[in-house]
């Protein structure tokens, strides 16, 4: 079977040797750890990031205990729409969550890689507690800022180990799907905050806020608690204290049958590996680690200036300009992420059956038509002080669920699966911190950056990122090879026969190749 154009084909067959099928035991635990995407989800839709203005920001009365500046220019005729959201403190304060999020993922990967990673998920959903409790009960800034950090350390541990389990706890055919139900998770977190504001905003005494703030501890807790009867990954089992009986039982219980022991013995050479790395972040910048190190540096990256943001952002302000007040944000999100939603469950029905790089391609240029068709509309119909015609506002709109559906079944959910079934057990929870490092950094970067450029560039803003999603489409499609249903610990085999890739690698290979068969010479010479 072909990967693709520069690229010859690796087993669509989920691993010579390998069987099994997909049972309840498999579901149950994947359904638990990657409910942890709501974790992230619902934050991301309650709480007052400015890149997703549909969250409690949209609340006058939170703007007006907190941001009276931002209130002020909201009201202001005279201040143009690209820069009503225009504040260095709001920046600030929301982005000290991804700096955060940054430093503890890096923290992470030797928990997760030492103690498992069912303690990084146990500690991620502990801490988010926490910082749900100071977002309840927050009477100023400060208290706002100690919200936003711990659930910033608590999105760095769950986002670090979640993917990580749910990739070493599926069959390979059907890795994809589950692994793609964590941006399932994302989007319902997203969804279930943007209807809970839709409501608590009526409240007229004003203090909804409080309760949409506070209620992230329930799908915190959730995880939490469930976390402590989840069994760990066979993977970690074998790599932590080389119980190769027990990592066979649960094997058996996951893939239901008895034959095991080829994907076992896998498990067992790739964690011998493991456990002789013991330094990942120095290690998996070894030249035979290139192609991984490149792709979860370079995918996280291009995830962040896809513009998703800016979509996401620019929603709310659409659904103003047609006539909605105060509940047009909140109402637009609901809309935008059903879209999403409807994609994400797409993507995990297809993405095993036609493979990452089709998503990742068709997505892109989904994504390319809809960012260079909103620039333009906005650029010849929408002024700095007037508003949009309707019809223009509604093709708009839907031009942004088009942009949001093909980001959410392509490089939405793949930006964490496909990094996480390349690397190799030796070096995976580092090259998953450095995804998620790089996610919260550019995110960080973006947030710190996105409404002071719109304010002055507007909607060329549009272009730029449509110019980006160019580049990482071309890159996706020269040095991504397909990885579907490939077993984690045969995954090394679609480097050496990429075009590209097989360059990078084959001389080091051959080299080692040679000097081993000059030894085993030598020895026998004796």
């Amino acid at each position: 079977m072909e990967i693709g154009p520069f690229v010859e084909g690796a087993p669509a067959d989920g691993g010579e040797g390998y069987s099994g099928r997909v049972t309840p035991f498999v579901v149950l635990s994947c359904v638990v750890a990657g409910s942890g995407g709501v974790l992230f989800g619902y934050d991301l839709g309650i709480s007052v990031d400015v890149c997703l203005i549909g969250g409690v920001t949209s609340m006058d009365s939170f703007l007006k205990r907190f941001f009276p500046k931002v209130y002020r220019q909201k009201q202001d005729s005279k201040v143009s729409h690209y820069c009503e959201f225009n504040s260095e403190l709001l920046t600030v304060f929301t982005s000290s969550l991804y700096i955060a999020g940054l430093v503890a993922t890096l923290a992470a990967a030797s928990i997760t890689r030492r103690y498992g990673r069912r303690t990084s998920m146990l500690i991620g959903g502990t801490v988010f507690i926490a910082g749900s409790v100071f977002g309840g009960a927050a009477s100023n800034v400060p208290m706002l800022l100690v919200n936003r950090i711990l659930l910033g350390i608590g999105l760095g541990f769950t986002n670090q180990s979640i993917p990580l389990y749910l990739s070493e706890m599926a069959p390979p055919r059907y890795r994809g799907a589950i692994n793609n139900g964590f941006e399932l998770c994302i989007s319902l977190g997203i969804l279930f905050a943007n209807i809970l504001n839709y409501f608590v905003i009526k409240i007229r005494a004003g203090w909804g806020w409080r309760i949409s703030l506070s209620m992230a501890a329930l799908p915190a807790a959730f995880l939490t608690i469930s976390a402590i009867f989840l069994p760990e990954t066979p993977s970690f089992i074998i790599q932590c204290d080389g119980n190769t009986d027990k990592a066979r039982v649960l094997l058996q219980k996951l893939r239901g049958t008895t034959s095991v022991q080829k994907e076992l013995d896998d498990l067992v050479c790739a964690s011998n590996l493991s456990r002789a790395t013991r330094y990942p972040f120095k290690t998996i910048l070894k030249r035979k680690y290139r192609p991984q190190l490149v792709v979860a540096r370079l995918i996280s990256f291009f995830n962040q200036v896809t513009g998703i943001n800016v979509m996401n952002f620019y929603a709310p302000v659409m659904f103003r300009t047609i006539g909605l007040k105060e509940s047009a944000s909140l109402l637009s999100s609901v809309v935008t992420r059903l879209c999403a939603t409807f994609a994400n469950i797409i993507a995990m029905m297809v993405v095993d059956r036609f493979g990452r790089r089709k998503l990742f391609l068709v997505g892109g240029v989904q994504m390319i038509l809809s960012q260079f068709t909103v620039g333009a509309i906005l650029a010849a119909k929408f002024k700095d002080y007037e508003e949009m015609d309707d019809a223009y506002a509604y093709l708009v709109l839907i031009t942004m669920c088009v942009f949001v559906a093909g980001f959410a079944w392509s490089w939405g959910p793949l930006t964490f699966l496909v990094p996480a079934e390349v690397c190799p057990l030796e070096i995976r929870s580092a090259g998953q911190s450095i995804v998620v490092a790089v996610v919260f950094l550019m995110t960080f970067v973006i947030g710190q950056t996105f409404l002071e450029v719109l304010c002055r560039i507007k909607s060329m803003t549009f272009f730029v990122f449509g110019g980006w999603i160019c580049l990482m489409t071309l890159f996706v499609y020269l040095f991504l090879p397909e990885t579907k249903k490939l077993p984690m610990e045969q995954m090394e085999q679609v480097w050496k026969k990429h075009w590209f890739w097989k360059k990078v690698l084959g001389e080091e290979a051959d080299k080692k190749e040679a000097e081993a068969e000059a030894g085993k010479r030598a020895l026998s010479g004796l």
